[in-house]
């Protein structure tokens, strides 16, 4: 039988990426063959590459096969058809064949153009509505919407490694330990001011470890300081911080003294009853009930915030969210817009937000464990920068950098 080709295309940092040699590795794994039509190498840090390549395979099942893991590495045909539209047929389901998304940049192809597809995110679909293409939760989609399927006339953009990286230190190797904390923090803190000072969107994940290794008040100061623009975590990190800010312990330990207080186990179960009992966070502030602390500085600076609750919550708060439904669309909410995501000691916190985000915005993940931020690339946040320390520590240098 005679083997089939396509002809594709490719553009940007190409080399720097590892997308040429990625490309070249999946033709040849897939038992096909290519030949480089054209390459044009692009010449300065702003110039982009273009690859011109023609992929062939013995059959057409292999073909096909191939053609799909090149398309997730950013090639497509060199003749683009239209996207294939199907109507959904009930609410909350899609034809079989439905394209599903990366969180890399995507376009449609739509009357012969290429039409950038909104609210980007993994594991979506693309509804287009009145020439408009958007990514929708498969729960979101309702009958007679027209769903792209197949792969064919969409376009993904991968985002690729920038030439210069020297500039932030603590971006240019991969997850590690081995590195001073002092540089990070400092290459960390000229992000943030760079982006406060044009105006940009600073979004924090914060987990409990936030407050029990001491560190609430440098992230207390950033929120006062205006280098956070919302802040997402879970019913933990607000109770134990008001747990804080009410009886000076977390999980019932004094953290001036590191030793447990008598029935100190209570005081996070009083902590909420004293907020419910106020009618929620934002009363207990505003009577002057909570003084101090995370959610203090996020109530008095108008700073919005999204506690997701789980079934591990005692209480919970008042604000915590309890639908499941209502807490992943706030969340969304809450990052539409988000330039840098800096996650702070929460696995499963950050690998949901992760989820949420697409490609294109910087995501730097601190935490003790470089696990975490290896679980994070590996459920498709591959953007993310690991930080392998203490939160505590951390946040004591980068709150030092900026106030």
């Amino acid at each position: 039988m005679a083997e089939l080709s396509r002809t594709l295309e490719m553009s940007g940092h190409l080399i720097d990426s590892g997308l040429m040699t990625a490309i070249m590795d999946a033709v040849v794994f897939a038992g096909g063959e290519f030949e480089i039509v054209e390459f044009d190498v692009g010449r300065t840090n702003q110039d982009s590459s273009r690859l011109v390549i023609t992929v062939s395979a013995p059959t057409e099942r292999r073909l096909e096969s191939l053609l799909g893991e090149l398309h997730q590495l950013g090639c497509f045909s060199a003749e683009p058809p239209d996207a294939t539209l199907k109507a959904a047929d009930k609410d909350g389901t899609v034809p079989p064949d439905f394209y599903s998304t990366t969180n890399a940049r995507t376009f449609v192809r739509l009357g012969g153009q290429w039409v950038p597809v909104a609210s980007q995110r993994m594991d979506a679909v693309i509804v287009v509505d009145d020439g408009r293409p958007a990514c929708r939760l498969l729960r979101e989609v309702k009958r007679g919407d027209r769903v792209v399927c197949g792969y064919e006339g969409v376009r993904v953009v991968p985002e690729f490694r920038a030439r210069n990286r020297a500039e932030f230190s603590f971006m240019s190797s991969e997850i590690s330990s081995e590195r001073r904390v002092e540089l990070a923090a400092r290459d960390l803190a000229k992000m943030m001011r760079d982006l406060v000072a044009q105006e940009g969107k600073i979004v924090v994940v914060a987990g409990p470890v936030v407050v029990h290794t001491g560190a609430s008040e440098h992230l207390a100061s950033l929120i006062r300081g205006g280098y956070v623009h919302a802040l997402l975590g879970g019913n933990a990190i607000a109770v134990h911080d008001i747990e804080h800010a009410l009886y000076r312990t977390s999980l019932g330990v004094d953290l001036s003294t590191g030793r447990a207080v008598d029935a100190g186990h209570r005081n996070h179960v009083a902590a909420i009853n004293a907020v419910r009992s106020a009618g929620g966070i934002r009363a207990a502030v505003h009577s002057g009930q909570i003084k101090s602390g995370i959610m203090y500085e996020c109530v008095v600076n108008d700073v919005p915030f999204v506690l997701a609750g789980s079934l591990r919550d005692d209480g919970p708060l008042p604000e915590t969210i309890m639908d499941l439904y209502k807490a992943q669309a706030a969340t969304a909410d809450a990052l539409t817009g988000a330039n840098l995501v800096l996650m702070l000691s929460s696995m499963l916190h950050s690998i949901g937000v992760g989820n949420m985000l697409p490609a294109s915005v910087t995501t730097v993940c601190v935490d003790i464990n470089p696990a975490v931020v290896t679980k994070l690339n590996d459920r498709g946040s591959g953007q993310a920068i690991g930080i392998v320390t203490d939160v505590g520590l951390f946040l004591n240098l980068l709150a030092r950098e900026l106030t």
